[in-house]
């Protein structure tokens, strides 16, 4: 089993680099905020008291909660999409009386050999982070001078655990359909792809829809002086609006791209089309790459706004009481702080997902440079295709951004219709498209490369 763990890691290395990365930044975010949790919990009450401000645990605890919600949320989506370019291989170990048991001991394996891999760097990254923003904030005056992070091993333990928990849930989910089904049809589902998204997958999506309004509602409804719980709830609702698009992801990108494919036809007849054919065709790969760029649209522009709204409204109280810290510039630097590394997370995200997409697809290509298609034509039907997968990504990052800062502002200024930085916003989205269209095109110039017929031959490799 071990040579088949490590065998399958040196198959798809861009996809378990992928995964190794997210798992690393979600034990080394544990990592950070366990440790500061720590500092807080060995610090004399006298101590504590000495600092401004709310203290360090409530810091850590609003600051670390979000945080370490996405990086759990790009485990799952970097696993789900590691596990989904290995259904072939996994069904042909079904054909060859490969157990379902044993088809999910080897995809246990291999979570648990790349998470081990990547402990130490995370822990290493976590304790240098931890001491650095306890350093920023005591220069801040938000902490007192006399804490420290303690040596304790548990935060380090802890992030293992739960990162490990999450990875092996994650990726008990993703192994499920493939380990259920007989053999030769998990041999046949691996080379097509449904055209529906199953049942259970939407009505789980509804469910986090469901849930991301009535925390947007909580949000809507907070009073005027509660401007900071009015925000943790608008972003914890981005979040699982988010997770909500992720679960739909194949349903809404083939709807999307259906809907801006259209104008992307006839600019570009060739190319665009069939662009618009492979996005629309393949949906789960589509999401795949969707979902990582709205979580980066999304986050970002929520909270841009957001911060952005409550700066407009203290301006407008004109520093009276009614002004929240919202808007003190301790409170601007913590939001830039967990922007920075929300949007740190959501990119590693965009490029593992998008590489690993286009390097999987080089068998494709080569069936199409057989049929007569040029190195230069499938690199416009590339470009076609990373312009549509940044507008669909965008367009439902900023539904979700949308939905959130409406309820945030409707909590802060009494209006649904928030103030919008546009120069923000319009950086937000070039950001994006300074991740995708490179990511995709880069790895496509060297994934249309290569003999045509061995690769053909070869599988996918």
């Amino acid at each position: 089993m071990t040579s088949l763990v490590l065998g399958q890691l040196r198959r798809r290395p861009a996809a378990f680099a992928g995964t190794a990365v997210a798992l690393l930044l979600a034990i080394a975010a544990v990592t950070l905020f366990g440790s500061l949790f720590a500092a807080d919990l060995a610090t004399p009450a006298a101590v504590r008291k000495a600092a401004a401000g709310p203290g360090l645990m409530i810091i850590a605890g609003a600051f670390g909660e979000i945080a370490v919600l996405v990086a759990f949320f790009v485990v799952v989506n970097a696993l789900g999409f590691a596990l989904r370019q290995q259904h072939r291989e996994l069904a042909l170990l079904r054909t060859v009386a490969a157990t379902p048991r044993q088809t999910r001991r080897l995809v246990r394996g291999e979570v648990l050999v790349t998470t081990l891999l990547v402990t130490v760097p995370g822990w290493a990254l976590g304790a240098v982070a931890a001491r650095w923003f306890l350093a920023a904030l005591q220069r801040r005056g938000m902490a007192s001078p006399d804490v420290r992070v303690p040596g304790t091993p548990v935060p380090m333990l802890v992030a293992l655990g739960v990162v490990l928990l999450v990875g092996l849930a994650a990726s008990a989910a993703a192994a499920r359909r493939i380990s259920r089904i007989a053999p030769a049809a998990a041999l046949t589902a691996s080379s097509t792809e449904h055209a529906r998204t199953g049942v259970l997958r939407l009505l789980a999506g509804a469910g986090a829809l469901a849930g991301g309004v009535l925390l947007l509602r909580l949000s809507a409804t907070r009073p005027a002086d509660q401007v900071d719980k009015a925000g943790q709830a608008a972003l914890l609702g981005s979040l699982v609006l988010l997770v909500a698009v992720a679960l739909a992801g194949p349903f809404a990108a083939r709807v999307l791209a259906a809907a801006l494919g259209g104008p992307l036809r006839v600019l570009a007849p060739g190319a665009g089309w069939l662009a618009d054919a492979n996005l629309r065709g393949y949906a789960r790969r589509l999401s795949s790459a969707v979902v990582p760029v709205a979580l980066l649209v999304g986050l970002s522009g929520t909270m841009s706004i957001m911060t952005f709204t409550a700066g407009r409204a203290a301006a407008a109280a004109g520093g009276t009481a009614s002004a929240s810290s919202v808007t003190s510039a301790t409170d601007i630097w913590l939001r830039q702080a967990e922007l920075g590394m929300l949007v740190c997370f959501a990119a590693v995200s965009v490029v593992n997902t998008l590489v690993a997409v286009t390097a999987d697809r080089r068998r494709e290509f080569a069936l199409l440079r057989l049929v007569g298609a040029t190195r230069p034509q499938l690199l416009r039907m590339l470009s076609a295709e990373a312009v549509l997968t940044t507008a669909v990504g965008v367009v439902l990052g900023a539904a979700v951004a949308g939905a959130a800062t409406s309820a945030f502002s409707a909590a802060v200024t009494g209006s649904a219709v928030p103030p919008v930085p546009v120069a923000t916003c319009g950086w937000i989205v070039a950001g994006a498209a300074a991740l995708v269209l490179p990511g995709i095109l880069v790895t496509g110039r060297w994934a249309v490369g290569g003999p045509a017929a061995q690769l053909v031959g070869g599988g996918r490799d």
